[in-house]
């Protein structure tokens, strides 16, 4: 897995600088997200995948089914990553993207889990007190699960924040058998 994110750096360094010096990051960031979704289609993998096309009629199959969604520069990115038959490198691409346009807006990415649905006012309140500890912009997802109990789960990178029930008690029962 190292080796595919290794060899899908510099595609994804170099969408982002495009995407970053015309100021399109969101655009670009979109258009990705549309050629993940076509390209783990399992009859366009064994497009993909077989050496049976050449990288222009991949590229063309993959710009078709997209449609409208791509504009010419991410098309001619397609063409490139066909040529070089790098297509299977799109999710690493898109991630790493991802990571960059990220880190350019000074943003984290947060997913809060929760046992309920959180109003707007929590949730505001939740990314202003996480926006003021780290710093930068929040990006929150919300996900409920309602193994929780109760409370809230949060991650943010590296950063767990269990407020859990359920945690609490894992905790506990941690502490008791140790």
């Amino acid at each position: 897995m190292a080796e595919l994110s290794t060899v899908a750096r510099p595609y994804a360094q170099a969408a982002f600088k495009y995407a970053r010096d015309n100021g399109d990051l969101a655009g670009w960031s979109q258009q990705l997200a549309t050629l993940v979704g076509v390209s783990q289609h399992e009859k366009l993998r064994g497009i993909i995948d077989s050496a049976a096309y050449s990288g222009t009629e991949q590229a063309n199959v993959v710009s078709d089914l997209c449609g409208d969604e791509l504009s010419q520069p991410v098309r001619n990115f397609v063409q490139l990553l066909a040529q070089n038959k790098r297509l299977s490198l799109l999710p690493g691409i898109h991630r790493q993207f991802g990571e960059l346009k990220t880190a350019q807006e000074q943003a984290v990415d947060v997913e809060l889990t929760t046992a309920i649905a959180l109003d707007e006012a929590a949730e505001q309140k939740i990314v202003q007190s996480l926006g003021e500890k780290l710093a930068r912009k929040i990006n929150l997802h919300t996900v409920v699960d309602q193994r929780l109990l109760a409370g809230i789960v949060i991650k943010a990178g590296d950063l767990v924040i269990d407020g859990s029930v359920r945690g609490r008690l894992e905790k506990l029962a941690r502490a008791i058998n140790s």
